[in-house]
């Protein structure tokens, strides 16, 4: 049964790469405003779910629906006309680039006539009211992003996709390898998104501590299947470590077997 406020869900989706089996039979669902930790070993699929969900990858079986209506994503770029978008690990910024050209890649702002040139006014201006807006605090826009920290990074890549009306957003660990500095602000970046309530979000991650500290909801992929759902308010971080803990066990018991 679909709720009214649910956003995207995933029906009995699996994915196969020729003889390997990446997604089992997956269901899930985000509803709007939403803040779903999705947790798992390396292997068991996070990534290719993302990217179904993104219009990477399609399904071999299940289905789609977005907004209660079923869909097939045909490509990335149809899944961000829907408003479905992906921060990934290496965030796809130019180093190179300023935070406001990075802000605006590949959507930049141009001013009319013949030459359509690039408004970098306006540019500028919009990018340091939407930082601000988000509670992103950088030294200036016009600084390039290879001089920034690796948590302003992530918010400025989170801030992009926020401003290209993303309903649905897609973290791929998004403070992997950060101290808890760095991870302070990316949380604070999401917990500002929570409240604002304007776009529902998926977070990968490995940390269990900062998802019960800004998830509504956390799933465990476990073997190309989601084999918990619960409210993080009804769980503890105690229980998703046993059932890890019983995960590597049996794999070492079956490896051992053999």
């Amino acid at each position: 049964m679909v709720e009214s406020n649910e956003v995207i869900r995933a029906e009995h989706v699996s994915k196969s790469f020729g003889h390997v089996t990446a997604l089992t039979d997956v269901s899930i669902r985000l509803r709007g405003g939403e803040v779903l930790g999705l947790l798992g070993d390396n292997g068991a699929g996070k990534s290719t779910l993302m990217k179904i969900l993104t219009g990477f990858h399609r399904p071999t079986t299940g289905q789609l629906y977005f907004r209660g209506e079923p869909v097939e994503l045909k490509s990335v770029s149809h899944a961000r006309a829907l408003g479905i978008e992906a921060v990934y690990q290496d965030l796809a910024l130019v180093n190179e680039l300023n935070v406001y050209r990075n802000m605006f890649l590949q959507r930049e702002i141009v001013r009319g006539g013949p030459m359509h040139i690039l408004d970098d006014k306006a540019m500028r201006r919009t990018a340091m009211e939407h930082l601000e807006n988000m509670g992103v605090n950088i030294p200036s826009v016009d600084v390039e992003i290879a001089r920034l920290s690796g948590g302003q990074r992530q918010a400025i890549a989170v801030a992009r996709s926020v401003y290209q009306d993303a309903k649905v957003l897609l973290l791929d660990e998004p403070t992997a390898a950060m101290g808890a500095k760095e991870s302070a602000l990316i949380l604070d970046v999401i917990h500002r998104l929570k409240e604002k309530g304007e776009v529902c979000i998926i977070i990968i991650a490995h940390n269990y501590a900062q998802i019960f500290d800004v998830c509504d909801r956390v799933n465990l992929l476990q073997n190309g299947r989601i084999t918990f759902d619960k409210e993080t308010s009804e769980t503890s971080v105690q229980e998703l470590t046993d059932l890890v803990v019983n995960e590597y066990r049996s794999a070492r018991q079956a490896v051992q077997q053999h």
